[in-house]
């Protein structure tokens, strides 16, 4: 880290924001995440994550560290240790696993009554991924199978994407670094 840096860091012009990445196991996280970096940096084989990784990448204005954490069912219970360090939330849904919506719903919820979670107004920036998926469901018809409606006290977005091709994506960061520039004002 250079000069300039640490005085920026040091004078609170550092705009760097904690972002937790949730959604089951096989939405497309991970993918949605090396597609967000620099592609001189973006892995070429993406594995499934095992507990969580840490990735960053940046946008003009802010710089995001990504807590991916694995959506498997063994390890959602740890999703909840990071609550507290969230600034905002990226909830990514595989748009074409019909059956596996009652569980995303499920898990949703359970993060939204949590109490580090609850009373707090953090943005939830939800990713319809796997769009590019025949038989996908649209975003709206996600949208009204989470009852994202209901979320009435937090900002909330639903983008329609294809992390493989990164369709999609750009739209949801802009609205996420709107909300968290928002929130800081």
């Amino acid at each position: 880290m250079g000069l300039f840096d640490k005085l920026v860091g040091w004078l609170g012009l550092k705009k760097e924001v904690n972002v937790l990445c949730l959604g089951l196991d096989n939405s497309g996280k991970t993918t949605i995440i090396n597609k967000l970096k620099p592609s001189n940096a973006q892995a070429q084989d993406i594995v499934p994550t095992i507990g969580f990784s840490i990735e960053k990448f940046k946008t003009s204005s802010l710089s995001f560290t990504v807590f991916d954490m694995s959506g498997q069912g063994r390890y959602r219970n740890l999703w909840e240790h990071y609550y507290k360090e969230g600034q905002a939330i990226i909830f990514v849904i595989d748009s074409a696993d019909k059956l596996r919506m009652v569980v995303a719903k499920e898990e949703l919820d359970t993060l939204l009554n949590h109490p580090d979670i609850k009373h707090r107004r953090i943005p939830i920036l939800f990713f319809a991924n796997k769009m590019d998926v025949r038989d996908a469901l649209s975003s709206v018809k996600v949208s009204q199978l989470l009852c994202l409606e209901n979320i009435k006290d937090k900002p909330w977005h639903i983008c329609a994407t294809d992390a493989l091709k990164g369709d999609g994506l750009q739209e949801g960061v802009d609205w996420l670094q709107d909300q968290i520039k928002t929130m800081r004002t």
